[in-house]
């Protein structure tokens, strides 16, 4: 049997290629023509084929990802140290490789659970809201009345309730009552209170805050229902009877969430929000591309996936662009770049401040090269429409969602729009789940799948391990994708991580 290179080379026309393993000074590659390693290259990091001048332009994928700070010989280490972020012009092209979407005619089908109304959930949980951090006190202490791990009495009688969850946050007053900062709180918490993997739904307050509960109501035509129940502290009467009458309702409604039968259901019922943190070297090349698999995968059934993030997609947006079906739609990504710009410049920050410490020190270098990694877990597909952060997701297929590249806080936005699934990739160790939706994660390296396997969904190490390709891992995924819907946990579940992940994303100033 052929021994495995120890290096990828991703695209002919790349000036690097990436060490599988650590690679020691005076190594001869002889897949680069006798190639020289000058120098340490650790796993998954940059190395140079060719010398490259100062100021030079350097490819991966096929793509500018920086231009050399300084001159560059072949074999030698390209990484922050010579390697620096670099603004270049990008053709926006709408559509040019758009292309007809070949559907299944069996659409595959999940264990679902049916809600009155016809919405499908995969996980049956009732929600603890609140309107304002004030609250969130009691929010939590409604919730953990019922935690099966402190009093695994509470919910004894109702096992096919997932969970009681608190989803507080630290927001909600001292800001414009009319303004966006305000309009996207709302805009989430709404998301959430008519997730259909919630079976009810409290929302807590204050009294006095900012975001009133009626407001709230009003701007996104919630309406109190047997299902759907809401109070203040203030009119209540004080903390500990706001959480007495939240029990006291929950318990009501508890006998009629443990009431629900999974059936199957097609899985264009599926919405993915699509999430990539603590990234590193492989991202790019196993785990995001097993990911687009399991994503082209899934809008040929007919379901659909969000892929957000956009300080990440930052200068690999052109990609998208040529995948538009139309030229609004690239339009409607070009201008939350262009926000994101602004944004930006009036917070004297720039968009290079990500990649981060982690993704450093796992081998990527700058946004640019991160972004071209990143998109990988979008697939193949049309890119349908563009939505703002937390708006609902209508469409069917492949869609952006605008959020920032905090993980929690993107995530958070997407479930907001319908996600119920978020895939999670990681190089450096994640550690995260969701609620009320579940989350997966997949490794992007065997190394990471052997030392924190506890945490990891999927290994998809194995592709740059020789063992697969993107194509085998993503239909093993897409698999595991159909499980989980139908109620198998995830690690994060098991472990008990979703209630303070939800992280509402906060643009404004407070007053």
């Amino acid at each position: 049997m052929k021994p495995i290179s120890p290096i990828i080379r991703l695209n002919p026309v790349d000036d690097v290629v990436i060490a599988r393993r650590q690679l020691i000074s005076g190594t001869v590659l002889e897949e680069e023509g006798g190639l020289k390693v000058v120098g340490l290259i650790p796993a998954g990091h940059k190395m140079a084929t060719r010398a490259i001048a100062a100021g030079e332009p350097v490819k991966r994928y096929g793509q500018i990802i920086g231009t050399a700070s300084q001159a560059i010989e072949p074999g030698q280490h390209v990484h922050t140290h010579n390697l620096a972020m670099a603004e270049f012009s990008r053709a926006h092209t709408f559509g040019a490789d758009f292309k007809p979407v070949d559907y299944v005619e069996s659409p595959a089908t999940f264990m679902g659970i049916v809600r009155p109304d016809g919405r499908v959930a995969t996980r049956n949980y009732i929600g603890v809201l609140t309107s304002v951090n004030c609250s969130a006190t009691a929010a939590r202490a409604i919730a953990d009345y019922f935690r099966r791990d402190i009093h695994p009495e509470a919910l004894a009688d109702f096992p096919n309730v997932d969970g009681i969850v608190a989803l507080t946050h630290g927001l909600g007053c001292a800001v414009d009552s009319l303004g966006e900062p305000l309009q996207m709180l709302r805009r989430t918490l709404a998301g959430y209170a008519k997730h259909p993997n919630f079976a009810a739904v409290l929302v807590v307050g204050l009294g006095c805050e900012t975001n009133q509960i009626s407001g709230l109501m009003e701007a996104h035509d919630l309406k109190e229902g047997e299902y759907f129940h809401t109070f203040t502290i203030q009119s209540t009467g004080g903390t500990a009877k706001t959480v007495a009458l939240g029990i006291e309702k929950i318990k009501k409604m508890l006998p009629a969430a443990n009431a629900v039968v999974r059936e199957p259901v097609p899985a264009k019922h599926l919405t993915l929000g699509l999430q990539c943190g603590g990234s590193d070297g492989y991202s790019g090349i196993t785990a995001n591309p097993a990911l687009g698999a399991a994503v082209d995968m899934l809008v040929r059934h007919g379901g659909t996936a969000i892929l957000s993030e956009t300080p990440e997609i930052y200068g690999a947006e052109h990609l998208l662009t040529r995948r538009a079906v139309s030229p609004e739609v690239g339009e409607k990504l070009l201008a939350r770049i262009a926000w994101w710009e602004e944004y930006c410049a009036k917070n004297d920050a720039e968009m290079n401040n990500n990649p981060s410490a982690g993704n450093k020190a796992g081998g990527l270098t700058t946004i640019l090269e991160k972004s071209l990694g990143a998109v990988a877990k979008g697939g193949t597909t049309n890119l349908v429409d563009v939505y703002k952060y937390a708006e609902t997701v209508t469409a069917k297929g492949f869609v952006f969602m605008d959020t920032p590249g905090y993980d929690p806080i993107s995530a958070t936005g997407q479930v907001a729009g319908g996600a119920n699934m978020i895939c999670f990739t990681t190089g450096r160790g994640s550690a995260y789940g969701c609620a009320p939706s579940p989350s997966l994660k997949l490794a992007t390296n065997t190394a990471l799948w052997q030392r924190q396997e506890e945490d990891m969904d999927i290994n998809c190490g194995e592709i740059a391990d020789g063992l697969a390709t993107p194509q085998e891992i993503g239909a093993r995924f897409f698999q595991m994708i159909l499980d989980t819907a139908s109620g198998k946990k995830t690690k994060s579940e098991l472990h008990g991580y979703g209630q303070d992940e939800f992280v509402p994303w906060h643009i404004g100033v407070y007053t």
